[in-house]
């Protein structure tokens, strides 16, 4: 009879981060508060909504580009 050895379980597992679904936190946001987060080259849109979600941005926070840093 094999009797499988148990698995040594690190008192620091706990503390490491859990992988957060970024997408499941927009669509939260979007049905609780209609909040809406898209980036304007989300491959999900066409061409006339990601330059629709372009000139909504550069209308509300002006003309700019990506900042890196």
């Amino acid at each position: 009879m094999k009797v499988p050895t148990p698995q040594y379980r690190c008192p620091l597992g706990r503390l490491q981060p859990q992988a957060t679904d970024m997408d499941a936190i927009k669509e939260r946001g979007w049905h609780d508060q209609r909040i809406l987060v898209v980036s304007a080259d989300d491959e999900r849109l066409d061409w006339m909504e990601r330059e629709l979600v372009r000139q909504i941005g550069e209308r509300l926070y002006g003309a700019g580009g990506r900042r890196h840093g």
